[in-house]
């Protein structure tokens, strides 16, 4: 069992293999799988990611508590003059789509939680399509994608209630960078450094859900989430290192999230939830 992202890239890289492949290898030998098995599985979640992000960003999406809505197709259409390029606006715009598609209680990939659902399918469908990817290697990055969230999920958290958003949607975008690398064709040293820096980026963020929903501030959380795993993914292959070894890095947001106050883990009991506006909402539903 790999336990650490270090062991994942010193595996993959002595099989001079991508960590994708690897993945599927050891996950066959544990389960009695096949490989084409676990392959046809994770095109099968891939299947549920696309249909969430094309929804989400052809019509408006109300949530069921109605504070939420058509954010993820308001940014879709704005994606040609947005200031950022429209990669990054795309990324963002899929992102919040899905969660507007979570919202709604639509179907969803929690990868790996609900609340951060569209960071994932948000960074990689955007540059699987600006790089001409096929489906099947989308769904190869996600197998890295999985490696990383189980690591962290092992090592840390990926429960907001335990340790803040941080390690909801820092995971998520930490797992999405990785893929990126990956689909980008980066190595495995550089996914690596790709997951800390993601990681690094929202150290502390705190989770304070306006009335317990995962849509204020999650929604918007998640088009910054995917946005932030495609720069660190784009850092990690211009050959810019993390100083702090993903590894530390992860056990330091384990370290955070329980230094936290219970206020600021998914009570809605601190942040944005305790503003007037928060409060007024959550009086209000």
């Amino acid at each position: 069992m790999i336990r650490t992202i270090e062991e994942l890239v010193i595996s993959a890289e002595k099989r001079d293999c991508k960590i994708s492949a690897l993945v599927r290898e050891l996950e066959a030998k544990s389960t009695g799988s096949t490989e084409e098995e676990l392959f046809q599985r994770m095109r099968s979640y891939f299947e549920v990611m696309k249909e969430a992000a094309n929804r989400g960003v052809a019509g408006e999406i109300r949530s069921i508590s109605g504070i939420t809505g058509g954010e993820g197709r308001k940014m879709w259409n704005a994606a040609g003059t947005a200031l950022a390029g429209s990669t990054v606006a795309k990324a963002a715009a899929r992102a919040m789509a899905v969660s507007n598609v979570n919202a709604s209680m639509g179907k969803i990939v929690a990868a790996p939680t609900a609340g951060s659902c569209g960071i994932l399918p948000g960074a990689v469908l955007t540059v699987g399509e600006k790089l001409s990817k096929s489906d099947d290697e989308i769904v190869d990055s996600l197998f890295t994608a999985s490696a990383v969230g189980r690591i962290i999920a092992l090592n840390a958290t990926i429960s907001g209630a335990e340790g803040g958003c941080q390690a909801e949607c820092g995971a998520a975008s930490a797992m999405a960078a990785a893929a990126v690398v990956e689909l980008a064709g980066g190595s495995p040293r550089q996914a690596a450094h790709a997951v800390a820096m993601a990681l690094k980026a929202v150290m502390g963020l705190v989770c304070d859900p306006v009335a317990g929903l995962v849509e204020v501030p999650c929604v918007k959380r998640n088009a910054m989430g995917a946005v932030e795993a495609i720069l660190a993914a784009d850092m990690a292959m211009a050959g810019i290192e993390s100083v702090i070894p993903p590894d530390e890095v992860i056990i330091a947001m384990k370290e955070v999230g329980r230094m936290m106050p219970d206020r600021l883990k998914e009570t809605a009991m601190g942040g944005v939830a305790v503003t007037p506006t928060g409060k007024r909402l959550s009086e209000k539903i």
